[in-house]
């Protein structure tokens, strides 16, 4: 008898690891749960990198992949925004991505094609083929919130919402200051507010959206979203899980074993986004103050390379006077890296930047933060780890937008001892216990997928 062929599904991400990790986990899911096969169709304006390939060589044979050809980007101005990049490169890529769709409609059952919330452009594909456009949304509900709000907020509001003397209001969500929110909204003439407001009034085109996030983490945004009619489908956290062992090149791990349990902060602040130099002295003497133990992955992208002494940007005899309880690591660590360390026994607490993979890691490993936010929509990010879900403490900065060393070592010290880090500790771990039960074979996010795939089914009688 002839194997009955599986249903299919395409996923199209954006450019990017921080695109693409969330992805590869939805997809593996698919295929686990629901034994559905995946084509990964991915977009570039380069020839794919070490850790794409990497990623895709560890995936079932049931997740296929295809990099299309690179697209030229020459003609875009070089301050271009990476909002902007990665929406033209996607739409340059739509003649590539037809092709692998027609190529899929023949040889598969495809019932559906995933896009990120830049793809939305790819959803006139979807409807030649009489298959499933929907979206992935891989950040916050909050933001998804937001985007649903904005094309109204476009209409209504004449200034930059910087300038705005009142807070933003999000359904479902806390108020949030015009200057919090995320960066390509502070400036509504640049093509990089374009795109977003373009992609955001496209969302109603959308099959439904699935969200990374789920109803412990954001009860008010997910259900102010469903309250308004909106097909949203929260079936997160999805983040690496069970990461294959990996080379400690660093000597992390190791180091960690000989570590208190919960003893150690782990640092990493920041990938490809820069800090001032002033900044990272601040930073290290402020941990060196704390009399804590931390471990500091840093991106040395503030200064000149050093042929002589690669740690010649610290403080003089900072890593002497901290040897045994601190150590310090070039490089932001691979995501199978920052998985193991959040996992690991000795680590008590995450000092990051808010991004919302590396949260979610957090929340999975019940490791409670420091929110230290940088750009794009980790303000946000921040705001409602610190004043909603209560998982975070956050550092002040002082009127010059400096965090001197004496604010950082006095909230290390207090968020690894004190009682408001007692109580970050606690909230975590319920945040911990509740993203394992929304994961569970009857827990609401993966109910929330088997209910998108029943709607993908639909499609099947359109192609049979």
């Amino acid at each position: 008898m002839a194997e009955t062929k599986k249903s299919h599904v395409a996923i199209l991400p954006s450019p990017g690891m921080d695109h693409l990790i969330p992805l590869v986990e939805l997809g593996k899911r698919l295929v686990r749960l629901h034994n559905i096969s995946v084509t990964f169709i991915i977009p570039t304006n380069e020839p794919p990198s070490k850790a794409q390939k990497s990623i895709f060589d560890s995936l079932p044979a049931s997740v296929d992949h295809v990099f299309l050809p690179p697209v030229n980007l020459s003609d875009v101005p070089n301050d271009a925004k990476i909002e902007t990049l990665i929406s033209l490169t996607i739409i340059r890529s739509l003649p590539f991505i037809r092709e692998v769709l027609n190529s899929l409609v023949e040889s598969t059952l495809i019932v559906a094609l995933v896009v990120d919330h830049f793809g939305t452009n790819a959803f006139d594909l979807a409807t030649k083929f009489k298959i499933s456009p929907t979206i992935f949304f891989p950040t916050t509900a909050m933001a998804l919130s937001l985007f649903h709000e904005l094309p109204r907020l476009d209409e209504t509001v004449s200034s930059e919402y910087r300038d705005l003397l009142e807070p933003v209001k999000i359904p479902g969500c806390k108020p949030v200051r015009g200057k919090e929110l995320l960066d390509p909204l502070q400036d509504r003439k640049n093509d990089a507010y374009k795109w977003i407001l373009h992609h955001a009034k496209r969302y109603r085109l959308a099959d439904g959206i699935m969200v990374n996030s789920f109803k412990d983490l954001e009860a008010g945004a997910i259900k102010a979203l469903k309250e308004q009619g909106k097909l949203v489908y929260p079936i997160g956290p999805l983040v690496i899980k069970d990461p294959s062992p990996i080379e400690d090149e660093a000597g992390c791990l190791m180091w960690l074993d000989d570590q208190p349990h919960g003893s150690v902060l782990f640092v990493s602040i920041g990938s490809g986004w820069t800090q001032s130099y002033e900044q990272i002295i601040e930073l290290a003497l402020g941990l060196e103050l704390s009399a804590q133990r931390f471990l500091w992955s840093v991106t040395r992208s503030f200064s000149e390379n050093s042929q002589r002494d690669p740690f010649d940007f610290l403080p003089d005899g900072f890593l002497e006077r901290t040897e045994g309880r601190g150590m310090v690591v070039l490089g932001k660590p691979s995501w199978a890296t920052q998985a193991q360390i959040l996992s690991h026994g000795s680590t008590g607490g995450f000092f990051m930047d808010c991004g919302w993979n590396s949260t979610l890691e957090s929340v999975v490993n019940g490791a409670p933060i420091i929110a230290w936010p940088l750009h794009a929509e980790q303000k946000m990010n921040a705001l409602m780890l610190t004043e909603d879900i209560k998982v975070a403490l956050n550092p002040k900065a002082n009127e010059n937008g400096l965090v001197p060393r004496d604010e950082i070592a006095r909230a290390v010290k207090g968020f690894m001892e004190g009682e408001e880090g007692r109580r970050v500790r606690y909230r975590m771990n319920d945040m911990k216990e509740a993203a394992a039960k929304v994961l569970s074979q009857d827990g609401s996010s993966t109910k929330a997928l088997a209910e998108v795939v029943r709607k993908w089914q639909n499609y099947l009688n359109l192609r049979l």
